[in-house]
């Protein structure tokens, strides 16, 4: 914007400068012409009255002498004999002579002449020449075309130069409000702008600033309602801990006692994260990417919950072990799956599997993955989990013996399933998407669905990664 306020300055100018300065000049070369001229017929002027009263060249010449601008003047008495010397062509001053007239133009070679004819007594004429050169005639033009042109230069500058601090103004003001845009975009809801700049941008400015500050104020509220009503569920969960201890001592009761105490530490995490002011992990920029928002798929009353960021101890976007993760949230599904007849299968590599996401979003992905097999899959079938190392991904596989898939990639799109939320792979997709990773379905060896979820190694663990694997031997049941 700054070169083109300073482009539209600089055109501007030069077409009012132009418009000035070419008139001005050629009326410049005019008058110095001008000047030159009458300065020449003052002296010939001059000689008129001499040459009536004498025509003796000595004193001719004395009276010459004592003229001003006299040094190109010229006597032509009528005896033919010449004082001085004379520049005019020979039929120019015949006809001067005869026709007894002034005459003034310019002569080849460049310069200019006039001749004045005098009547002398006895009807003889004499002709007084006064030649101007052309360098007289353009005496102080030079000059001052230079002091225009310098001066048109000088305004110029200062055009473009009050154009582009003017621009700058406009330019720094915008550019202030784009950076706080982008800046807000990313996550930092406590960015604001200083009001700056022509009065639109100004008010532009103070919107922002408002619509910042409403912003943050529905988030809150948002935030706290969600807050709010996780806490609600604690009241049903009391009542379900005093119940249990009703029930007396035995193998039911305890897992019953062991899946409420997993919900509440699952809604004392929720109200937690709910009261904890907003932050963007690698989860919330996959979640920003995609545009749209991060809700938890709810829980199937059938299927027990999970204290995922229950004793995590790990903020939001930290780095974690994903194998040692996946083993425990293996070891809290194979309960459910003992009750249900259900062959579960346990395969993890020994490396390190350490990937830059937080141990609840590992957990969350697990947990989808492993309740989607619940929830569509019939008491009975046999599921796998295994967990393979690569040098750059650590990549976990989800496998079922149940009816499979028929379409994948609806699957994989969030909210398009018939029968569910489809937030569930959603969540898997984002997580793999915020490790550079992938989502895969295919059909499985089982015979069911294979899910297979890449995410991307840990920076400076894939830099120290050997490119031999091993893999424990054999496989174990849990």
């Amino acid at each position: 914007m700054r070169r083109s306020l300073a482009g539209v300055a600089l055109a501007v100018t030069s077409m009012v400068a132009l418009s000035f300065l070419i008139p001005l000049a050629v009326l410049v070369m005019s008058l110095a012409r001008e000047q030159s001229i009458t300065a020449a017929e003052q002296p010939a002027a001059a000689m008129a009255p001499i040459l009536t009263l004498t025509t003796d060249p000595d004193d001719l010449r004395e009276s010459m002498a004592g003229l001003d601008r006299a040094e190109h003047l010229a006597i032509h008495l009528p005896d033919s004999r010449a004082i001085g010397t004379s520049h005019a062509p020979a039929d120019l001053l015949e006809r001067a002579k005869r026709g007894r007239e002034s005459i003034s133009q310019d002569v080849p070679g460049g310069g200019w002449i006039y001749l004045q004819p005098v009547v002398l007594p006895q009807d003889r004429v004499a002709v007084v020449e006064n030649y101007v050169p052309e360098s007289d005639l353009t005496r102080g033009v030079a000059a001052s075309w230079t002091v225009m042109v310098v001066l048109a230069i000088g305004l110029l500058i200062g055009s473009v130069l009050v154009a582009d601090r003017l621009g700058a103004k406009v330019v720094r003001s915008s550019k202030q409000l784009a950076r706080a845009s982008y800046v807000l975009g990313e996550g930092n809801l406590s960015t604001r702008v200083v009001p700056m700049g022509p009065s639109e941008l100004r008010d532009a400015g103070v919107a922002f600033n408002a619509m910042a500050d409403r912003m943050t104020e529905l988030l809150a509220i948002e935030r706290e309602l969600v807050a709010d009503l996780s806490h609600r569920l604690r009241t049903p969960l009391t009542a379900l801990h005093l119940a249990t201890e009703r029930m007396g001592p035995s193998p039911e009761s305890g897992r019953v006692e062991a899946a409420v105490g997993a919900l509440e530490a699952e809604l004392q995490a929720i109200i937690t994260a709910a009261r904890t002011p907003l932050a963007m992990g690698p989860m919330g920029r996959a979640l920003r990417d995609a545009g749209s928002p991060s809700p938890s798929p709810s829980p199937s009353p059938s299927m027990p919950s999970s204290p995922s960021s229950a004793g995590s101890g790990q903020a939001p976007g930290e780095r974690c072990e994903a194998g040692e993760v996946i083993r425990r949230r293996a070891g809290f599904w194979a309960v459910l799956a003992a009750q249900q007849d259900r062959t579960c299968t346990l395969d993890i590599a020994e490396e390190a599997t350490t990937v830059d996401l937080a141990h609840d979003d590992i957990a969350a992905v697990v947990d989808a993955l492993v309740g989607n097999v619940f929830r569509y899959t019939a008491d009975g079938t046999a599921f796998a989990i295994a967990v393979d190392r690569t040098a750059q991904a650590v990549e976990l596989r989800v496998e079922d013996a149940g009816p499979g898939i028929p379409d994948p990639d609806a699957a994989l799109a969030r909210g398009s399933s018939t029968s569910s939320t489809g937030l569930g792979l959603d969540i898997v997709r984002r997580a793999a998407s915020a490790t550079g990773g992938t989502v895969h379905i295919a059909r499985a060896a089982l015979g069911g669905a294979s899910v297979r979820v890449t995410f991307g190694l840990s920076t400076d663990i894939a830099r120290s990664t050997l490119r031999g694997r091993r893999r424990r031997g054999g496989k174990r049941r849990v």
